[in-house]
């Protein structure tokens, strides 16, 4: 008989979205347990950016720092003709957003695994086994128990929730029997990770190169990095395009010989796919095992951290019985319209990139230059809005994203800590609500931050805001109605709610 384990959520892969989800989970009380069917992290790059709301959930978990320190951060991410002439620009990459932390950190994987897995090891409540391989599950009405092959033999899970976090090729989205949506992005690249010797040879911006000979992509990478994409031609094959006498043919324009060391070249396919259904019955799915991101937008891995904070906060709301379980079902309904948003943006930025005909691409630089004559840059890609779930209907900023002040070098979520907000402009009545921290603009600890606050409610015409715990606005406008609200969507008593209707 199989060894019994019991917990209140499994986490099925130990990537970064499982890793994040399963500290989140546990700093919030919940016994998770994250497995993995590899040993150790996979040692070589994989994604390369995440933004600055990704670091905000960093934060969260008290290594945004660490992590901050094997980024590099690039100006701008610039699409140039085959002559190097500006098609599109997007810039201040460097600077602060709303989040904040820099709008876009380059990153080495490996490093941002590690310091995840030993915040793992110090987490009270969590609980990490590698070399554990997923097989299968059954759904029980108040429980999953899961099938788990070890180094030790067979053992069985018992939790309340199961998270397949295990990418694309998710063991978890197979045993479910959920389908895939394949969105028609389908290109081959070879990818060229090198370790840079010095820095002053190489490009200091992130680039594509929108030649229609040969599309190719050079990015900054994070702990010493350098990358570079080359999209394979029809006909190539990847054991042809990954040779070494193709790879040094391609890379010699760069003119970096000394300068790098390559680590790891492989061809990958960008995929965009959108899994049909996020949850079924206590099975969830988050990061590439819910939805696949081509890399051009540089989302992919920010939209699995963004999972991981929209259920970080929920799971452990249902779980302890402070929310009604409806509020699961508004994983999907709010998180999938904002994943799709951005798969389109980087399909769009992808099919520009891989244009192969010269005709084409000469009608393309021609329209772009134009536009970009007539509007200049391209601002960094917009933070949008959640899609409709755990959100006041109808109130001023219902579903935006909430910034992240910060004066005399201090953060506005250092102040006011990892629970849902209720800001105040004037004293309000207390809500009895351990799970919601509420605040007066006009209390000293908000002092520094006070003017700022002040000015985000005067915009929206509000004397209040509920802010979540992943930092989205649930609604803004008069402090009882939004504690009722709150505490309404909260017991599953949805029915009718809106901000006119108390």
């Amino acid at each position: 008989m199989a060894t019994i384990i019991d917990c209140d959520a499994l986490i099925v892969g130990a990537g970064p979205t499982g890793m994040t989800l399963g500290l989140l989970l546990a700093r919030d009380g919940l016994d998770t347990l994250v497995i993995d069917k590899a040993s150790e992290v996979y040692p070589l790059p994989r994604a390369a950016h995440i933004d600055h709301e990704t670091m905000r959930t960093f934060q969260r978990l008290g290594l945004a720092e660490a992590i901050a320190a094997t980024c590099r951060t690039a100006p701008s991410y610039d699409f140039l003709t085959a002559s190097g002439e500006v098609l599109m620009r997007f810039d201040g990459l460097d600077q602060i957003g709303p989040g904040g932390w820099p709008v876009g950190n380059m990153i080495h994987q490996p490093s941002l695994e590690g310091i995840l897995r030993d915040a793992a090891c110090l987490q009270m409540g969590l609980r990490l086994n590698t070399n554990w391989r997923f097989n299968t599950y059954a759904q029980h009405p108040d429980a999953v128990i899961a099938e788990i092959e070890t180094p030790h033999g067979e053992v069985s899970v018992r939790c309340r929730y199961l998270v397949g976090a295990d990418g694309a090729r998710s063991a978890v989205r197979t045993s479910a029997d959920i389908q895939l949506e394949d969105l028609q992005f389908d290109e081959q690249w070879l990818v060229i990770d090198a370790i840079v010797h010095d820095f002053e040879r190489l490009p200091k911006i992130n680039l594509q190169i929108c030649d229609p000979a040969r599309p190719t992509t050079c990015v900054l990478m994070g702990s010493g990095r350098h990358r570079w994409e080359f999209m394979l031609k029809p006909g190539e094959s990847a054991e042809e395009i990954i040779a070494e006498n193709t790879v040094a043919r391609l890379m010699a324009p760069w003119n970096v010989d000394g300068a790098v060391t390559i680590e790891r070249k492989v061809v990958y396919r960008f995929n965009a796919k959108v899994a049909r259904a996020w949850k079924k019955g206590r099975i969830l799915l988050a990061g590439d095992a819910a939805h696949l991101t081509p890399p051009f937008a540089g989302q992919g891995l920010c939209a699995g951290i963004r999972d991981a904070a929209n259920l970080g906060w929920k799971l452990p709301a249902v779980v302890r019985g402070k929310a009604d379980d409806r509020l699961l079902e508004t994983y999907q309904s709010e998180r999938e319209p904002h994943a799709r948003a951005l798969i389109d943006l980087a399909m769009m930025m992808g099919r520009t990139v891989c244009i192969a005909d010269p005709e084409a691409a000469r009608r393309r630089d021609t329209q772009m230059l134009e536009m970009r004559r007539l509007g200049g840059a391209t601002p960094p890609p917009p933070i949008l809005s959640l899609g409709s779930g755990c959100v006041m209907e109808g109130a001023p900023a219902a579903g935006a994203y909430f910034p992240q002040f910060a004066a005399s070098k201090q953060k506005l979520d250092e102040v006011l800590g990892s629970r849902a907000w209720l800001l105040t402009r004037a004293p309000a009545p207390k809500a009895e609500d351990s799970a919601l921290r509420q605040t007066c603009l006009a209390d000293q600890i908000l002092a520094p931050f006070s003017p700022r606050l002040h000015d985000w409610l005067e915009h929206h015409r509000s004397e209040a805001v509920l802010v979540r715990p992943d930092r989205y606005v649930f609604g803004a406008g008069d402090a009882r109605v939004l504690m009722t609200a709150w505490r309404r969507w909260r017991s599953g008593d949805t029915a009718e709610l809106r901000n006119d209707k108390p």
